[in-house]
């Protein structure tokens, strides 16, 4: 007879949502393979952070199991913190000081009375070391066996097994030689081009593709470390690079039984830096016979390890021969599993605990739906005309859209929260849900276009050019689709509104200043003019007069070019008018004038009707060293304003929050090099007073698991080289100056 607590659990543990439907399914009554009672998870320990932790703990939640935290001193107040029901220090903000420290963990658990450990994704999560420490503390791991990730997670072992088992393989070299000429002759032998991979860990990190002989050593080097760093082992692979690859990938799980299924494909082809930004499931044309033989194939590759808990088979599709080739076996759960959630209407959190418990799988092969289309696009907190660098600062203003049950944000920030340099960019991933791929397209345009966020680069901008590429919307997807259509993609676009008489960004500024003036006019009402910090920094000759004509100017500045090399200074003539609406002239012609007239509608929200065209905008503001920033959102597009104001001026922005401006930065010396994000030193890699040729490397900066080569951008002498390795550096920061010959 099973206990009581295994009867509270088990019962709760039976209703499974299905988002796309609203109907419940009833799982089979809980057994092990052995035919003993299986005792029942009260309380989970989540040993990882952010978007996925917070994930775990809602289906946790749901079903009455306690939840524990663990957290690094950076994130002492985050928002996975603050859900859960405890919480236990473990470390310094590095991860290899805090959420890579497996013996803080355990221990972590152990003091919390924690019967099982979830770690999520990265970090832990495919650390056969610690299934087995957890195993060896009677701690239950909610992930696959220790062997399978031992023997799935080195890529090279992997390679081998899944060739015994007659899954098609890239041709390339997955051998334990790790000599640098060795590998050089292996390249040689495969092939030009070729992939480096290292053989633990994924996301992209450490992936280097050379081109010709000459780069390899350089890329192998880099390689090295960077897999070092993420995951604590620098060995790699080679592999023949596919010129026209996409990246399709299979959700398989398996129980304890020996049950393994598959819960159809995604499309994760649409990357950058060898990391996904949109995915999909089901995979975009694709027939039948070809989804059938992949499912069959990522079946097979799990049977051959005796692989239980979820888990994702990769594979890569040659787009010019149709054929598919493993690629490798992520034995956690995956960043993009909502979107199968979303097709099948399964918690596949739930079934990673029911599987954990020792209960047979839910479903059957026969049993598993295929249900409308779904999109998950990856928010990240990154420079996209820098080459989407990770960025790191305050969420000033966050705001995303509103969830139902066919839209889901998974996030594990909110506003006034910072994206740390420590760990991985990701502000969130909006996931919409169609009944084919045409609507969920439409929704995830529109949830793109109204998803706000502001005082850090985003790359949601881009995410909406993406989603709005032709070539997309058709379905013709590949990995190097960014880099084919970067000419569509990386160019200014706008409203057309109004525009014959003004600029959009002219348009857009006359919005910001009259929403603006118009909430400042509000909160003086409100307050008779109590607060001046809120008028200062819009207050000139003639005075500000309440219910009288007046007129203010303003000079608002603004990237004409997103990288931000060429900005532009617009002059806003703004007269205040009797009624309460301006009258709004820009630019150097006088005689255009725009009747403007602003309604709030509450928050940060505004109804503009500009000479009778009425759009509805949302803006934003905050100070942020010596300038107020403007973010305005409208007509799907986002805009952002600048205005100079004094030093040490504190403004209350549209949110209510109070930050506060600071001195300006000094202007830097011809040939300073700055730093491209924030971030660490971990090599510097010539000395100060040496000469360098353009585009030589003189140091390379980690921030966020992957690196960055810094060069000379021109040829001369280094001076001003004072960092060192293990220095932290600021982004912007000047690191050193190339004195070329001619200057003094």
């Amino acid at each position: 007879m099973a206990s009581l607590i295994q009867r509270r659990i088990s019962g709760k543990l039976r209703r499974i949502w299905n988002p796309c439907s609203c109907r419940r399914r009833l799982f089979s009554s809980a057994s092990s393979s052995s035919g003993t009672e299986v005792s029942g998870i009260e309380k989970i320990l989540v040993a990882n952070r952010g978007e996925i932790a917070c994930r775990i703990m809602r289906t946790a939640r749901r079903l009455g199991i306690r939840t524990v935290a663990v957290f690094s001193d950076v994130d002492r107040d985050a928002l996975h913190v603050r859900s859960a029901d405890e919480a236990v220090r473990i470390g310094p903000p590095p991860a290899r000081a805090s959420y890579l420290d497996a013996s803080a963990i355990l221990d972590a658990a152990l003091r919390t009375g924690a019967q099982a450990i979830h770690p999520g994704y990265g970090f832990l999560s495919e650390s056969a070391k610690f299934a087995q420490l957890c195993e060896a503390k009677g701690l239950t791991f909610i992930g696959p066996p220790a062997s399978a990730i031992r023997d799935m997670g080195d890529k090279s072992a992997s390679k081998k097994i899944m060739g015994m088992a007659g899954v098609p393989l890239v041709p390339g070299y997955h051998g334990e030689q790790q000599d640098a000429e060795f590998l050089k002759r292996e390249a040689d032998k495969i092939g030009y081009p070729i992939i480096i991979k290292p053989t633990h860990g994924g996301g992209g990190k450490g992936m280097r593709i050379v081109q010709q002989p000459k780069e390899f050593m350089d890329s192998l080097l880099g390689a090295q470390r960077e897999a070092a760093a993420s995951f604590g082992i620098n060995t790699i692979l080679l592999e023949k690079y596919i010129m026209r690859p996409r990246h399709i990938e299979v959700q398989v799980f398996g129980d304890k039984q020996g049950n393994v299924i598959h819960l159809n494909e995604r499309d994760c082809s649409l990357q950058r830096r060898h990391q996904k930004i949109i995915e999909e499931a089901p995979a975009p044309r694709i027939s039948k016979d070809f989804r059938f033989h992949l499912g069959e194939a990522a079946v097979s590759a799990a049977k051959a390890v005796s692989y239980h808990n979820a888990g994702t088979v990769e594979f890569i599709v040659d787009t010019i021969s149709g054929e598919f080739y493993f690629m490798e076996m992520n034995t956690r759960l995956q960043v993009e599993h909502p979107v199968t959630e979303m097709i099948v209407g399964q918690d596949l959190v739930e079934w990673q605990i029911r599987v954990a418990n020792g209960e047979p799988l839910p479903l059957s092969q026969s049993q598993v739906p295929l249900n409308g289309h779904a999109f998950e696009a990856r928010i990240y907190a990154e420079n996209v005309p820098k080459g989407f660098l990770p960025a790191a600062g305050v969420l000033h203003h966050y705001c995303p859209v509103e969830v139902s049950q066919t839209v889901r944000v998974e996030t594990g920030v909110v506003q006034g929260d910072a994206v740390s340099v420590h760990y991985d960019p990701m502000i969130a991933k909006l996931v919409v849900w169609g009944e084919d791929r045409k609507s969920a397209l439409i929704k995830l345009k529109d949830c793109l276009s109204k998803f706000q966020v502001a005082g850090l680069p985003t790359n949601i901008d881009f995410l909406q050019k993406l989603a709005n590429h032709q070539s997309f919307a058709e379905g013709l997807v590949e990995t190097h689709f960014i880099e084919h259509f970067k000419s569509d993609l990386f160019v200014e676009s706008g409203s057309t509104a109004l525009k014959e008489t003004y600029s959009i960004a002219e348009i857009n500024a006359a919005f910001a200043v009259a929403c603006m003036c118009s909430f400042i006019r509000e909160k003086s009402e409100a307050t008779f003019r109590g607060r001046g910090d809120l008028l200062h920094m819009w207050y000139s000759d003639p005075p500000f007069r309440m219910h009288h004509s007046a007129k203010q100017i303003f000079e608002l500045e603004w990237d004409e070019e997103s990288d931000g090399s060429k900005t532009e200074i617009l002059k806003i003539y703004l007269h205040y008018q009797p009624d309460g609406s301006y009258l709004i002239e820009t630019g150097s012609d006088a005689s255009n004038k725009l009747e403007v007239k602003v309604t709030r509608l509450g928050n940060s929200n505004f109804r503009v009707d500009a000479n009778g065209l009425i759009s509805d905008i949302s803006l934003a503001s905050f100070t942020k060293e010596n300038y107020m920033h403007i973010h305005l959102w409208h007509g799907g597009r986002h805009h952002h304003f600048r205005q100079k104001i004094e030093p040490k001026w504190s403004h209350e922005d549209v949110s209510g929050h109070h930050p506060v401006a600071t001195d300006p930065s000094s202007n830097h010396p011809r040939g300073s090099i700055l730093a491209p994000m924030a971030g660490l030193v971990v090599k510097v890699l010539v000395e100060n007073g040496a000469m360098v040729e353009a585009g030589q490397p003189v140091l390379v900066i980690e921030a966020m698991k992957m690196e960055h080569v810094v060069r000379a951008s021109r040829s001369g002498c280094v001076s001003g080289l004072h960092v060192s390795s293990g220095q932290q550096i600021f982004d912007n920061e000047a690191l050193f100056v190339v004195k070329g010959s001619e200057d003094p």
